[in-house]
């Protein structure tokens, strides 16, 4: 990316810094800090948080730091006395105060078609992606046991490392969130110093020989706690077991934020919606499961990357809803929903390789041109990126049971349930758990997952026709026939051979008795 802030361009992609167009000579570790600030415009940087990216997380000297904070404002022109684009907020950091656009890199950003769309020209002035940013702050103890404190300060820390995995999400480092400590802090006053969007907080309480342990996230402007659980564990496992809990709590908080976000990206105009804020209110649209809302969420992830052509995630929305148009039949141009879906899982991976979304995203791709076995490593990647990641680790259940497997796969999908429990594409879960008890004559089993995936919201065409096949395999021709009346009012143009099309089983006699199955209901 390159960033224009008052007569300054500083170009990521080429490592340099210009003054009305001339090159201004800076050391390395130099650029690095005025990317950092320049990214975070507007933010108070906090010295940790700047260590962490400078030096990468390497023990430095405070002088050390102030050193590069007063190179940084001589190549600007600035000072410390003066301090017209580097402010320094004591006790807090550093703060790049100039009002900064991005504009698109020297290669092509995006296809013209999601720029047309977006109503955006190539090349022209962006406002960078802005994520939201968490404080995870030490558990605190309940009691005046000194090793309590200690399992709170590691909880927080097991926390802390597993967020860092989501890469769109912005994490204080534990330097400063780790000043923070008591039972009675301020949300709102703790977000302002930190400069963080959302806190974690909780604390910790023995009682007869077990653990309980209280967490909570709350938006910090509005001090709106946003979710809340409670979790009980053995003390003396507790040390051991500080790794999974911090799993799981971070598989719980993700959606609950990204649906904060939505919700709040809901309350601003159209017109006024930055990169960010369109591609979540894009993902509320894409998550409902039908042709209307998967062309609302399409446009907003296009008004996203015309605003801000870099962002990866909202190139993968996009490849996202075209995946949707072929794999629920919203368009009659298949294999043309199909390239426009690589087209834009390819150009996110190059903009993002490490994002876990982006990594499923090409797996979802590959599944849909019936590459089994890459798209099952696209879903272990993005699985790696971030091991608690639900998404795709039901993914990996599908894929896996497209390919026959099912027993690893049952416990992936039990494993997805439990880490997100109010997940979106809950109905997907469910119905994975029936094929996978399908594809080994489970029948009784598969249509009981797949009778609570049609009750699920947003359960689709596809979700429906596997309750209808599942049922009638167990003798059950009237419930059958009731989920197919359902396809047909709701879907007329829909046969069972879309149904294959879509999911691609590796194992004919299990492909062969589906179709049957779907002839005989007359689909």
């Amino acid at each position: 990316m390159r960033y224009r802030f008052d007569r300054f361009e500083l170009d990521t992609e080429q490592y340099a810094l210009r003054a009305d167009g001339d090159d201004i000579h800076v050391e390395p570790l130099v650029f690095d800090l005025l990317s950092y600030l320049v990214e975070h415009a507007g933010q108070v940087a906090p010295r940790d948080a700047i260590i962490e990216h400078v030096w990468k997380g390497r023990f430095v000297s405070d002088a050390t730091v102030s050193s590069c904070i007063k190179s940084a404002r001589k190549a600007l022109g600035d000072s410390g006395q003066d301090q017209a684009y580097i402010r320094t907020i004591r006790g807090r950091g550093f703060q790049l105060t100039a009002s900064v656009t991005s504009i698109a890199s020297s290669v092509e950003t995006s296809p013209s078609r999601a720029q047309q769309q977006a109503g955006g020209e190539p090349g022209g002035p962006t406002k960078a992606v802005v994520p939201p940013s968490i404080a995870v702050l030490p558990l605190f103890p309940l009691s005046l046991d000194p090793q309590l404190g200690l399992l709170g300060d590691a909880i927080a820390q097991e926390v802390i490392l597993e967020l860092s995995r989501l890469h769109w999400l912005f994490v204080i480092a534990r330097g400063s969130s780790f000043k923070f400590r008591g039972n009675d802090i301020d949300p709102v006053k703790v977000g302002e110093v930190l400069g963080a969007s959302y806190l974690l907080t909780g604390t910790l309480m023995q009682q007869a020989g077990l653990c309980v342990i209280s967490v909570e996230i709350t938006r910090a402007p509005d001090n709106n706690v946003i979710w809340a659980e409670r979790f009980t564990t053995p003390t003396d496992e507790l040390m051991y077991m500080r790794s999974t809990l911090a799993g799981e709590i971070v598989g719980a908080l993700e959606p609950r934020i990204q649906r904060s976000e939505a919700l709040n990206a809901a309350k601003v105009p159209t017109e006024h919606l930055d990169a960010w804020s369109a591609y979540h209110r894009g993902l509320w649209h894409m998550f409902r499961f039908n042709k209307r809302d998967n062309d609302q969420a399409a446009q907003l992830f296009a008004r996203s990357v015309g605003i801000d052509p870099g962002f990866a995630r909202a190139h993968a929305g996009l490849s996202f809803t075209h995946f949707q148009k072929a794999f629920l039949g919203f368009s009659p141009d298949i294999e043309g929903e199909k390239r426009q879906a690589r087209l834009f899982a390819e150009r996110c991976m190059e903009l993002d390789p490490l994002d876990p979304f982006v990594n499923l995203t090409m797996g979802r791709v590959e599944w849909l041109s019936s590459n089994l076995e890459s798209a099952q490593q696209w879903m272990e990647r993005s699985i790696s990126l971030s091991p608690n990641y639900a998404f795709a680790i039901y993914n990996s259940a599908l894929v896996g049971t497209f390919l026959g497997e099912h027993e690893g796969n049952e416990t992936k999908i039990a494993k997805a349930i439990s880490l997100s429990p109010i997940d979106p594409l809950n109905y997907a879960m469910l119905a994975t758990r029936a094929l996978t008890h399908s594809i080994r004559g489970d029948f009784r089993a598969a249509a009981a997952w797949a009778d609570r995936a049609v009750r699920s919201p947003n359960a689709h065409v596809q979700i429906y026709a596997i309750a209808a096949f599942t049922n009638e395999l167990t003798g059950n021709r009237q419930k059958a026939e009731e989920y197919v009346s359902h396809i047909r009012r709701s879907h007329p143009t829909y046969v069972g051979s879309d149904f294959i099309r879509s999911f691609p089983f590796r194992d004919g006699n299990v492909r062969k008795q589906v179709e049957q199955s779907l002839q005989r209901l007359g689909l």
